[in-house]
């Protein structure tokens, strides 16, 4: 049980003093501008009914449906590497509840956030609902948002297997994805940059993040 767990239910404030100093300061989350949204952000209006009390807890908290909402910390580091400026355009695979949503819509011009689950997008869009620069789209998520690109900013909210062509060709030249990589189980941070043709994920943090089975590579069979 973590020291979070140990706070009053009711003590949200406290909470999220907590989750920054002891999970994120701590672990290279470093750009004041994220810290500052983290720290106004109610976390636990993003979590299921009845599962407040643990939305502080430094692991991921079961959203319903197979997804999560991921651990504050590996938000947190994306956040910060993504190097977030106010004129960015921002395409969020992955959604989930809303809370990475909520987090960029504070710091950059526009997020296009895309989720396939329908009770999720739901979700999102009530808990969303007065942030004018937030667009929730219903969609497959390999699928992006084509008519909203090109994107300075791409960010994935979970764990790939593999990338598909057609995100990246919806990040402008010279544009950022960042993501997490899936590896037989083991996940890590990683970020591109678009330069040309030319894109590729170079890893940057090892950290747990949940994998989004909707990148998951093709099975293969052996017979």
């Amino acid at each position: 049980m973590t020291d979070t767990q140990t706070l009053a239910p009711t003590d949200f404030t406290a909470a999220r003093r907590h989750m920054i100093e002891s999970q994120l300061r701590p672990s290279d989350v470093s750009d004041p501008v994220v810290i500052a949204a983290m720290a106004v952000t109610p976390r636990e209006d993003f979590v299921p009914a009845g599962q407040s009390a643990i939305a502080y807890i430094d692991r991921a908290v079961p959203l319903g449906g197979g997804r999560v909402l991921n651990p504050a910390l590996s938000t947190g580091l994306l956040l910060t590497r993504a190097e977030l400026s106010s004129d960015d355009r921002v395409l969020l695979i992955g959604s989930g509840s809303g809370y990475t949503a909520a987090l960029l819509a504070g710091i950059v011009a526009e997020v296009v956030a895309v989720e396939e689950d329908r009770a999720l997008v739901e979700q999102a869009k009530a808990r969303l609902d007065g942030l004018a620069n937030v667009t929730t789209v219903e969609s497959a998520l390999v699928e992006g948002h084509a008519a909203g690109a090109p994107y300075s900013l791409i960010l994935v909210d979970g764990a790939v297997e593999q990338m598909p062509e057609a995100l990246v060709a919806q990040l402008a030249d010279g544009g950022r994805l960042l993501t997490g990589l899936d590896e037989s189980g083991v996940t890590r941070l990683a970020i591109g940059r678009r330069q040309g043709g030319a894109f590729a994920l170079v890893p940057f943090a090892d950290t747990d993040i949940a994998p989004l089975a909707a990148f998951a590579r093709p099975k293969s069979y052996s017979f």
